[in-house]
């Protein structure tokens, strides 16, 4: 089969993946295996692929593929999240441009016009995955708001309920004034804003004193209840029981002391509007303040604020601002920087707001997702961020369950119209009930609460109910076998901002409905940054598009690209270079196996004939070559392995990367591949051959979970196989010995052998073909890679002596001299001071060894084979000094 000259992914592209689909590789059912499962935190059915949802596919990704590979029967379950709050808006605005208001549909109406937008545009995101590669198993596709699952989140509602740990009641929530809904704390986005800080002078009742309040929010004066201050604050203890008059509405109000106010803060004064803050909402509880909400659920100011009414709050800032100016009552403005709170959804700023909404009790809850975490059951990697979730769930508030929404869940409590409440999930029992207190109800007069419930109330069931949404209702005990088989789940690839809201509440659950935890590890992935460290947004503007990436440098190039420089827990700071290299990674791999397959083999076995008779032999530097790779090999394998143990994907591709780049292509083909004889290629022996056949089999083998695409391509070159012999599914590479330590430093050696006399042909101007000689000043002869270094060097001759060699280049490797006579007279001073810049820098090198072994802490806390590796360089390093002094001395 003629292999094209260049390597094209979007054709491998498209003939694999569809392959892997119709032969079901894919697809995951209990057996005797163990199992590998990985729930995908479910995207938002509104999304479309962005950066962040690549590295964290693309890493999930590679660790089903390997775990299918060692034999684990893989699970990847795919789905997608409902999304209320994003759904909802993009429903909205699409009935907006028609003309059509979500108020004047009705629910029945509107949801169906939602689950309509849901079929058309819903699915996208998962189809963008496949492009990427992405093995899961699609027949298990589940969404947060399929009926089945539905009923799950039901069920949980109704009982946590019966448990007493969901309750309704009126607090202080993040309101999104643009979503019209509560959000919670951690929907909620902190952004640096350029604010304003403004004094205003409060005059105190029958006085011609002013307290002077500083605020960033006038537009809330109206709701101001009192003024507090620290009863330890001199400033003041001679206006106790005096009043306050409230600027622009003239309301009075009393100045109240309490020690929460700093009085070293600002004025040490502080405007208490117990409607619009929670640490004057509790204040106002404690002090019996009247409460009164100077904003409409809109943000705009409302009548109960008797100033301004249905005015912007922005508007309002800059008029209130301008008013009390004009009144004398502003003292100063400060330009500053602050934090405000925007929705993640909406990118609305965020109001606290007083609101009837449902609770759900996190204390108890919590305990033992705290535990789990603390005790190691569920490990955090990286484990930095272990006092982060300590400190979370330490400091964890109940849950505001309720969402102002028509998308969604809606919450299964039902009123009658005698001000009674049932929580049922269907009207019918929820009458039976109601029935009980009021004799006289009709089941049509019974109404269900307008809510639905937030989103992260059904994905925090997401690792149970994708295999069993019966559980809740039925038991651990009597869940199915595919909860039983694939449950506790082994990783779960996320980011950190999530690991409370998401991670910690996945815990909860599990535990309380299992009593298991819900997976095993939890890889925390870094943020997508630009090259500049900024996030990616549209706002900015360079965000690139994941699928114009994968079209330029193929799905595999993109994978590599994105997993080159992402540790865990830290931003990738990504560059579209990176997506280049691993393009170029793919283009490498594509020539060396064109190389491969460009050998003309020697018939036989094992020889062939050669022109005069007799057969050809292996090599001695094809041997040495082959029992070298074998080492190098076993011991990359051994050290990838490891990597993967511990997570360090990006540590473990590189190993990867450069064990076929640099140990493959540029050390062992070199070593192997026939010589060149008057224009042709020499023949390759069997042997040979057939150990270069089965070492790239086993290097395809490991960049598969990196590079699926071009791995079952090659895969497929290399020769004939049957349909179902392809690599996704083929034995992971094992270690059959341990690594000859000693053979592989001594190749080192050997390569950096080669690499001087190369060096010595570009300082000469020499060229590549011609042979030289090189003779080592040792008592003994190197001979395991000698054949080797004759090869790759291009040498007429390798030898050995005692004596000191004259008027013959030199150079020290460790602490052993090289000689190469040349033919061209040797420019004495040029020779110098190559010589002495290698002595300079040897002698700083032994000078920094020297400082890091006379530092008494290093030596104290470092492990006795670190001191014995800094002693031997500096040894090697005195030696090598010693050599390079003696030749400038023969200079």
């Amino acid at each position: 089969m003629e292999i094209a000259k260049t390597y094209k992914p979007a054709d491998a592209e498209k003939r694999w993946y569809p392959y892997w689909l119709a032969k079901g590789f894919f697809k995951s059912t209990p057996d005797h295996r163990t199992p590998y499962t990985i729930v995908i935190p479910p995207p938002n059915v509104t999304g479309v692929l962005h950066m962040g949802h690549m590295l964290n596919n693309t890493i999930q990704d590679v660790l089903i593929r390997r775990a299918r590979m060692m034999g684990y029967n893989a699970c990847w379950v795919p789905g997608t999240d409902h999304a209320s709050i994003a759904t909802e808006a993009k429903v909205v605005k699409l009935l907006a441009d028609k003309g059509i208001k979500k108020a004047d549909l009705g629910r029945e109406e509107f949801l169906k016009h939602a689950w309509d937008w849901k079929e058309k545009y819903g699915g996208i995101i998962l189809e963008q995955l496949k492009m990427l590669g992405a093995s899961c198993d699609w027949d298990r596709t589940r969404f947060t708001m399929s009926p089945e699952m539905s009923e799950a989140v039901l069920d949980v509602f109704v009982d946590l309920h019966k448990k007493g740990r969901i309750y309704r009641g009126v607090r202080m929530v993040n309101w999104d004034p643009l979503g019209l809904t509560a959000v919670s704390d951690e929907e909620v986005i902190y952004k640096e804003t350029n604010s304003k800080l403004v004094y205003v002078k409060y005059k105190i009742e029958n006085s011609e004193e002013f307290i002077t309040v500083a605020t960033t929010r006038p537009e809330t004066i109206m709701g101001d209840t009192a003024v507090c201050v620290n009863p330890a604050d001199e400033r003041y203890t001679h206006l106790r029981g005096k009043n306050i008059i409230i600027p622009v509405v003239n309301r009075i109000v009393p100045l109240i002391f309490d020690e929460y106010v700093d009085a070293a803060f600002g004025t040490g004064a502080l405007k208490v509007t117990p409607a619009h803050d929670i640490n004057d909402f509790n204040l106002g509880q404690k002090h019996k303040l009247p409460i009164i909400d100077a904003l409409t659920p809109e943000g705009k100011i409302s009548e109960a604020a008797g100033a301004y009414s249905g005015m912007d709050r922005f508007a309002c800032r800059k008029q209130i601002i301008k008013d009390l100016q004009e009144q004398g009552l502003v003292e100063k403005i400060e330009e500053i920087k602050n934090k405000v709170g925007y929705s993640e959804r909406t990118d609305a700023v965020i109001e606290p707001k007083l609101s009837m909404q449902w609770f759900l009790n996190m204390e108890e809850l919590s305990k033992p997702a705290l535990d789990q975490v603390l005790n190691g059951h569920v490990k955090l990697i990286p484990e930095k961020f272990i006092n982060t979730y300590k400190h979370w769930m330490e400091n964890v508030h109940d849950w505001c369950i309720s969402r102002q929404l028509w998308w969604g869940q809606r919450i299964p409590a039902w009123y009658d119209n005698a001000g009674n409440t049932a929580v049922c999930k269907t009207r019918e029992e929820a009458f039976v009930e109601l029935k009980i207190k009021n004799e006289k109800l009709r089941i049509e007069d019974i109404k269900q609460d307008e809510d639905v419930l937030d989103t992260w109330f059904s994905s925090w069931l997401w690792p149970m109910t994708v295999f069993d949404p019966q559980v809740i209702k039925n038991g651990w005990e009597n869940a199915n076998a595919d909860l039983k088989y694939y449950y506790p789940t082994n990783d779960l690839v996320t980011a950190p901002e999530i690991l409370f809201f998401w991670v910690a509440r996945m815990i909860i659950a599990g535990k309380e409905y299992t009593g298991q935890k819900p997976f095993n590890n939890v890889y925390l992935t870094g943020i997508v940054r630009d090259k500049q460290g900024r996030k990616m947004s549209k706002s900015l503007g360079n965000s690139p598009d994941p699928l114009e990436l994968i079209t330029k440098y193929g799905a595999d190039g993109v994978r590599v690209g994105m997993l080159l420089s992402s540790p865990a827990g830290n931003d990738l700071l990504f560059d579209e270079s990176y997506c280049e290299q691993g393009r170029n990674f793919a283009n490498k791999v594509w020539n060396a196996f064109r190389l491969i397959r460009g050998f003309e083999v020697a018939s036989g076995p094992g020889a062939g004939k050669l022109e005069g008779g007799g057969k050809k032999e292996q090599p001695a530097s094809s041997k040495a070559a082959i029992i070298w790779f074998e080492n190098k090999l076993a011991e990359q394998l051994e050290v990838i392995n490891d990597h993967y143990s511990k997570y360090r994907m990006s540590d473990a591709l590189m190993a990867t990367y450069k064990l076929v780049w640099d140990d493959f292509c540029a050390w062992y083909l070199e070593a192997i591949k026939p010589d060149f004889v008057d224009g042709k290629s020499l023949s390759i022996d069997q042997i040979t051959y057939d150990c270069t056949i089965g070492f790239l089999e086993s290097l395809l083998k490991i960049m598969h979970p990196w590079m699926p695409f071009i791995t079952e391509e090659i895969w497929h070159l290399i020769g004939e196989r049957k349909e179902n012999d392809c690599i996704l599914v083929a034995e992971w590479p094992t270690i059959r010995a341990t690594p000859q330590t000693k053979l592989l430093a001594e190749f080192e050696i050997c390569k950096e052998l080669v690499t001087m006399v190369r060096n010595v042909r570009a300082q000469k101007q020499l060229s590549p073909k011609e042979k030289l000689e090189l003779i080592e000043r040792s008592e003994a002869g190197r001979s395991t890679y000698d054949s080797v270094i004759v090869k790759l060097a291009n040498l007429s001759s390798f030898s050995y002596t005692k004596n000191k060699i004259e008027s013959a280049l030199s150079f020290v490797i460790g602490t052993t001299e090289f000689y190469v006579p040349l033919s061209i007279t040797i420019n004495k001073e040029d020779e110098k001071e190559r010589l002495l810049k290698e002595l300079v820098y040897n002698r700083g090198f032994l000078k920094s060894v020297q400082i890091k072994l006379a530092n008494e802490k290093f030596v104290a806390n470092a492990k006795p084979e670190v001191i014995d590796v800094e002693r031997k360089k500096e040894s090697d390093a005195l030696n090598k000094i010693r050599t390079l002094e003696e030749q400038l001395a023969g200079l």
